[in-house]
């Protein structure tokens, strides 16, 4: 295949929110805002993507309208990717499959990250018998509500419809009962895992007084991606919260084997990856929603 090499100089708009997407980019030259509002009086830089990183991967992979508009920042070369030549690129560049899951990981982790956040200063307004309107509580969340106001038309569910009417793609699956213990937060990882059935809790501080739930799972969803994509300790723990929930493990070995056999597997895993993202700001923009009314009162 051709790919599409592009130049886009200072302040050029590469994506903008709301279009149907047709391609996805690579970027591998300079850096690029992601803005919310970016047309309108109120515009919030909500990332900076840098060289070697994927963006307008979300549009493609499920077929929804671009949630952000992305803004050179200098002079950025991208290579353009087109929606329908996805599966021939990564049959060429098998690597990048793992490099487009770690992308995808590393924005769930951060995005989890804000979302625990959320849920700490949601509890403390909800408990506080103090002025919620003090000075020290709006230093904490005023973050919050700054992108609850450049992301409020930004608050329609994500449908996993595809997802779970997806049974086309089959593997070998290890099962658990309710209440066991996938992994543990801390513990070393060396694959991911593809819920098939049943449902599954992700943790931090996981049977703790802190114990926080950042994410429930239903199937299909894939979870522990750190495992392939970093060698530092798992994050979360992962709780079967079913009985009878079936997992297939997938260790980094295998990917090349996927992404030879099985196309539709490698997009399953990356729609599901792109859904969970997309479900983690939903939730997180709620938080900041109810953050902000908590504050106004």
């Amino acid at each position: 295949m051709s790919l599409t090499q592009k130049v886009f100089k200072n302040g050029e708009e590469i994506i903008r929110e709301g279009d149907i997407g047709k391609s996805f980019f690579l970027l591998t030259e300079g850096k690029a805002g992601v803005y919310s509002n970016y047309e309108k009086n109120n515009p919030f830089r909500i990332a900076v993507i840098e060289p070697g990183e994927y963006f307008g991967e979300m549009a493609i992979l499920e077929a929804y309208p671009r949630s952000a508009s992305v803004i050179a920042m200098g002079n950025v070369h991208v290579i353009e990717i087109p929606a329908d030549e996805m599966n021939l690129f990564f049959e060429e560049n098998p690597e990048q499959v793992l490099e487009l899951i770690t992308h995808l990981g590393n924005r769930i982790t951060a995005m989890t990250d804000d979302y625990n956040e959320s849920q700490k200063l949601l509890k403390e307004a909800h408990a506080s018998d103090t002025d919620t309107k003090s000075d020290s509580f709006f230093s904490k969340i005023k973050k919050h509500i700054s992108i609850y106001q450049s992301n409020k038309n930004a608050l329609s569910e994500p449908s996993a419809d595809a997802l779970r009417a997806d049974t086309s793609v089959s593997g070998d699956t290890d099962s658990f009962q309710k209440g066991a213990v996938i992994y543990k937060e801390g513990e070393p990882g060396d694959c991911m895992f593809l819920l098939r059935n049943g449902s599954v809790g992700l943790y931090t501080d996981y049977g703790s007084a802190d114990e926080l739930k950042s994410a429930s799972l239903s199937a299909v969803s894939v979870f522990g991606e750190d495992g392939l994509t970093t060698s530092d300790p798992r994050n979360l723990t992962a709780v079967a919260e079913a009985d009878n929930t079936k997992v297939e493990i997938i260790y980094k070995e295998d990917l090349d084997e996927i992404v030879a056999s099985s196309p539709a597997k490698v997009n399953l895993i990356l729609r599901c990856l792109s859904y969970r993202l997309r479900r983690l700001n939903i939730d997180f923009l709620k938080n900041c929603k109810e953050i902000t009314e908590t504050y106004n009162k």
